[in-house]
């Protein structure tokens, strides 16, 4: 085989080069499938188109088309990036290495969250160089999001964007010893909605034999629509257009107008319409049970015969994101908090009336906080439960602690939070200040460590550093 001049690789598709670090070598927006355009915008996504020459992978390209998710006054674009439209060529990896040349890394597949409406592989919070610099191979995943990805339409596939991710985990296997890693050590991992992806993929078939260890971090396995509740988003932009939502009529949109409908769509009543929506958020889009790629919900049907071994991270005060930038936190007032523990819980009432009677001082919006974290926790436990049931792999968990100062401390463990620990990015500038997400001191050097290290000892070794069927904090 022909070397490669320092900092380019071949892959699927031709020569690609990278850009030199002090920590080894950087590719970014790598194809790992042809660009989502016209027909193939609501198709399963297609193989690479070959090019000729050097491909310069050595800045950011396209990312999905979004629209910028607001959580009040905090910044999160660092995380989210900045939404918007970039252009077609999306299906895409950036992959980060110690050395193109080694053999044997293992391998770390990011998830990036972001309701499977917003968000980018390629966002600041996700550079590579913490996990080169600890001999791990980094590759971040972009895929369609919103009506491209998860809207439920008659003449295409469901699970558009998993469809998605399972073709960048197939490119992985194949392509991923170019960059010095080992296809049969690949961890796939993700955080929001990156984590109910990996959930999902959990319970997949076909994405059995494409990793091996897995890492969820504020998510849950109980995070799959059934076809009649994703048909409630369907019928939503179909009131929108004013006709039936096809991806013969959807086709007239652009891709940003695509994305924006968004924007126009109501909140969904699932409850009204006789649906309980037990994971997180209020995304309108979730994984379709359709048989096919998914039979069930991830909790129930995960791959028992499986060794997988998997880290399952949560944050003490996951509502606050949506609570405290929002001003919900204030203002939020009965409605509301009834609305929400009916969306997400079998037994609102009874559950409403015990939050009181635990915390007779809180007002609705301190209830209110304290119900979408448990949601987000109480799935992250039944997801652990149940591997821990019916995998032949071990179960690990942790909870996260430490309170951000922003917002004066109200914002303290809150959903995202722990991003920067797990990639050693907390002394990012954008993290910090009375209204970003770190508040303004600096988390203490030795807590990153701790919370990054135990992710590099997984990812490496298939244990954090502490013993299975328990759960370790973080503060």
């Amino acid at each position: 085989m022909q070397k490669c001049p320092p900092g380019t690789t071949h892959v699927t598709g031709g020569l690609l080069r990278g850009t030199l670090t002090s920590a080894g070598v950087v590719f970014h927006s790598v194809p790992y499938a042809a660009p989502p355009v016209g027909p193939r915008r609501f198709a399963p996504p297609a193989p690479v188109t070959p090019w000729t020459g050097v491909r310069d992978a050595t800045a950011a390209g396209a990312s999905a088309p979004a629209p910028r998710r607001h959580f009040g006054d905090l910044d999160l674009s660092s995380i989210l990036g900045s939404g918007g439209y970039t252009g077609t060529d999306y299906l895409t990896a950036t992959v980060s290495t110690p050395n193109p040349t080694a053999h044997g890394l293992p391998v770390l597949v990011f998830l990036h969250g972001g309701g499977l409406t917003a968000g980018t592989g390629s966002a600041e919070m996700y550079d590579g160089t913490s996990f080169t610099r600890d001999g791990i191979v980094l590759v971040t995943l972009n895929y369609r999001l919103g009506p491209a990805g998860w809207l439920a339409v008659p003449d295409a596939p469901a699970n558009r964007g998993l469809l998605d991710v399972l073709a960048g985990l197939r490119w992985v296997a194949d392509n991923i010893a170019a960059f010095g890693g080992d296809p049969a050590r690949v961890t796939v991992a993700g955080q929001s909605a990156g984590a109910m992806l990996v959930a999902t993929l959990l319970a997949c078939p076909a994405a059995e034999g494409l990793f091996q260890r897995a890492i969820s971090q504020s998510g849950t396995g109980d995070c799959a629509f059934e076809p009649a509740q994703a048909n409630l988003a369907t019928r939503a932009v179909s009131a929108l257009l004013g006709r039936e939502a096809t991806a013969a009529s959807l086709a007239e949109l652009t891709d940003l107008e695509l994305a924006e409908l968004l924007t126009r769509m109501p909140p969904l009543d699932h409850a009204g319409h006789g649906f309980v929506d037990t994971s997180i958020a209020t995304s309108p889009f979730k994984p379709v049970i359709d048989g096919v790629l998914l039979t069930g919900q991830p909790t129930d049907t995960l791959r028992s015969r499986l060794g997988t071994d998997l880290l399952i991270g949560s944050n003490a005060d996951e509502g606050n994101l949506y609570t405290v930038p929002t001003r919900l936190l204030e203002t939020a007032g009965d409605a509301e908090l009834m609305a929400a523990a009916r969306r997400r819980f079998r037994d609102p009432d009874v559950r409403v009336d015990r939050y009181r009677s635990l915390h007779p001082t809180w007002s609705d919006g301190q209830l209110l906080a304290r119900l979408i974290t448990d949601a987000f926790n109480a799935g992250s436990r039944r997801l652990a439960d149940a591997h821990s049931v019916r995998s032949r792999g071990k179960t690990f968990s942790y909870e996260f602690r430490w309170a951000s100062g922003a917002y004066d401390g109200r914002l303290a463990a809150c959903h995202c939070v722990e991003l920067p620990f797990v990639f050693d990015r907390a002394d990012l500038p954008s993290m910090h200040g009375r209204q970003n997400l770190l508040g303004p001191e600096t988390p203490d050097p030795a807590l990153v460590g701790e919370t990054h290290g135990a992710w590099v000892r997984f990812i490496k070794t298939g244990t954090p550093g502490w013993a299975e069927d328990t759960t370790r904090v973080f503060a």
